[in-house]
């Protein structure tokens, strides 16, 4: 029995090892009210993950605040591709997509790219903000999300970061949750080709 034990050990303190070194790829944020109603996407988008069922205001009139009080909306950004992306400034994939970020906005810029991070990680986070943007040294609109987008967007995972692309004409087109290399490449394809598309 001590045996087939010291076996067991053996075989298992590998595996153990190996699934700790692997780094994760979101984190978990703190859930909005559940109990907040979920509105209604103009039409079903092509997303790496499934989007959860709608009803309710239009996504084009839910946006977010500006540190000096400005509100955005979606319908704001129509004839742009916009990036909208949830992070927390302690989530260790959200620090990892910020140079992705920076980089897409300055090569994209004057093509009609807008990147905008949105703050999900809680009211204690909010005045590492600054912090945060001094220290990666981000040139994006950094913003605080409605409740109304957060209950339609990640309503269905709370996992950060989650990256949404729309296109000129303001449809969603591609949803990532979670950052790796490989998500930078794909999250750059899907832009470049959203931005090569007409707006009407």
């Amino acid at each position: 029995m001590l045996v087939l034990r010291f076996r067991l050990e053996r075989f298992l303190a590998p595996l153990i090892l190996l699934f700790s070194l692997i780094p994760s790829i979101t984190c978990t944020r703190n859930e909005p009210d559940k109990r907040a109603e979920t509105p209604v996407l103009a039409a079903p988008p092509n997303t790496t993950f499934p989007m959860p069922p709608s009803r309710a205001k239009s996504i084009n009139d839910m946006g977010w605040e500006l540190a000096d009080g400005e509100h955005n909306v979606l319908a704001d950004f129509k004839g742009k591709v916009l990036v909208l992306d949830f992070y927390a400034t302690w989530c260790a994939p959200c620090r990892d997509s910020v140079p992705h970020l920076v980089d897409m906005q300055r090569r994209y810029e004057k093509d009609g790219l807008k990147v905008v991070g949105l703050n999900v990680g809680g009211p204690d986070d909010l005045d590492k903000v600054s912090d945060f943007a001094r220290e990666l040294h981000i040139q994006y609109t950094l913003a605080l999300p409605d409740q109304a987008l957060i209950s339609l967007l990640l309503s269905d995972s709370s996992d950060i970061p989650q990256t949404f692309v729309f296109d000129r004409k303001g449809q969603l087109v591609k949803r990532f949750i979670g950052y790796e290399a490989a998500t930078g490449s794909e999250i750059s394809q899907i832009v470049e080709k959203a931005l090569q598309a007409p707006s009407d």
